[in-house]
Formats: C-alpha cells, structure tokens, sequence
C-alpha cells in the first residue's frame, strides 16, 4: 500500500479487526451496485470514500428534478444526465483512484449473469420488484452474496442473501414473486429524505463487512426501519425448502 493510501485510509487502518489486510481486501475487490438513486448515492459514496477498488454501476434513468431532494450523488447542473454518467463523477471526485464502470442500461437476467461473474458482491438499490427478482436469481445462479435494501415512505428494510450459505434464504423466500402483484415505489407514494440515507448506509456497512470479512453479517436477517417513530425491529428469516429459486442450490 503506498503513502498515499496509508493516508487515505487511515481510520480504517486503525480498526483492529480491520486494518492493513482489510483495506487491501477493499482496493481488491469488484461489487456491481443496481440503482444509482436514493440508495444508490449512499452506497456509492461510502464504496468510493472506502476504497472499494472497482464498482461497477448500472441504472437507465438519468437525473431529475424530482430527484435532487434525496439522491444526493446527483446536483441540479447534471439534471438531463445519464444517472450512471453523474455518479461516476461524484465517486471519482471523492476517490480518484477507484476504477467505477458504467452501465447505462436495465439489465436483463442473463446480462445480470454476466457482469456478476466477475463482481465479488451485489447490491440491490432498485425500486421496482421485477428487477429485485431478477437480481436475485442471477446471484443464486452465480453464487454471489446480495446486500438488498428497501425505501418507502418513512419506513426502510434491509437484509443480507448469501447463496454460498446452505442455510441463507433467498429474496424469493421472503417475498416470493406474484404476477400482477401492486408495485409500490416513490413515485406515487413519496419518500423521506433521511430513510434512503441511512437505508443506503446501512447497505454500505454490510457489503464492508462481507468484503473484508468482519461482523456478523445480517445473512438470514431482516432489520426493519421506522423512520417516523425511530424504530427498529429484527426477524429471521429462514431458508424456504420448497424455493422454486434456491431449494436446489442447497
């Protein structure tokens, strides 16, 4: 690790179960983050300002006003932009010698399959269930750990998918997909600013921890979030043995 970087990183250097080999774990390791908005800025930023050394970030949408009062990667100059294209520069800003690929497209499962053969962890920062499912299946079919965050109005979700764990449940096994089901998003029922924040920072804590192996990981635990009456709440949650998406990756 050169001068620079001892420098950069060291508040993370002077954690004891973290230090020198867990940093160099970070500026190693790949992590493809779907969604560059309310989560995705928190995660983003922390990957960077960590030194998470290559993340690669796919989402379709570029900026809008209606953005700006949570996403807070982005800036009223880069309205217009490809989303993607504004966090890159946000992160490089930050970090200018982390490696951040873009991919300015809503993948499909079998592109998901792709870039995740090459990625260390995913995190899941979208906004629609369709996507999150898709996510989902390509990480059991790849065997990537997925650090899966939600946001809605004052209330926040996240919970860790570790298909290299026999007993880690899947997405799937808690919110088993149903066509037609009614899709929620921040469009149509609005958001708190702080929830996507600390949703989002929490995600970043987590893909940390995987990455440089330190903690318990909430593998097989949901942590839920009341933003309004600052609340907090922990289940577990168990593997289903009759997934249709991991059953027979055990």
């Amino acid at each position: 690790m050169q001068d620079e970087q001892l420098l950069r990183y060291a508040r993370h250097i002077l954690l004891d179960d973290l230090g020198i080999e867990g940093q160099d774990r970070l500026l190693a390791s790949k992590v493809l983050v779907v969604g560059a908005g309310g989560l995705g800025s928190p995660v983003c930023l922390y990957l960077a300002s960590a030194g998470v050394g290559h993340i690669s970030i796919a989402d379709a949408d570029t900026v809008d006003l209606s953005n700006l009062q949570r996403q807070i990667m982005h800036t009223d100059d880069r309205i217009g932009q490809l989303k993607v294209e504004s966090a890159q520069l946000a992160m490089q800003q930050i970090n200018p010698n982390i490696i951040v690929r873009v991919l300015p497209s809503r993948l499909d499962e079998a592109s998901l399959v792709n870039v995740m053969q090459s990625v260390d962890l995913v995190i899941d920062c979208c906004d629609n269930f369709a996507t999150r499912h898709a996510i989902n299946r390509a990480c059991v079919a790849t065997q990537k750990p997925l650090v899966s965050g939600a946001a809605i109005g004052y209330e926040g979700q996240i919970c860790v998918y570790d298909a290299r764990v026999q007993a880690s449940p899947c997405y799937h096994c808690l919110f088993p997909e149903m066509i037609g089901a009614p899709e929620l998003n921040c469009a149509t029922t609005g958001v708190f600013a702080p929830l996507v924040g600390i949703v989002g920072s929490l995600q970043a804590a987590e893909a940390i921890k995987m990455l440089t192996a330190i903690g318990d990981p909430l593998v097989g635990r949901l942590v839920m979030f009341d933003a309004r009456h600052m609340r907090w709440h922990e289940v577990r949650i168990p593997k289903d043995p009759g997934c249709s998406v991991c059953s027979h990756s055990s």
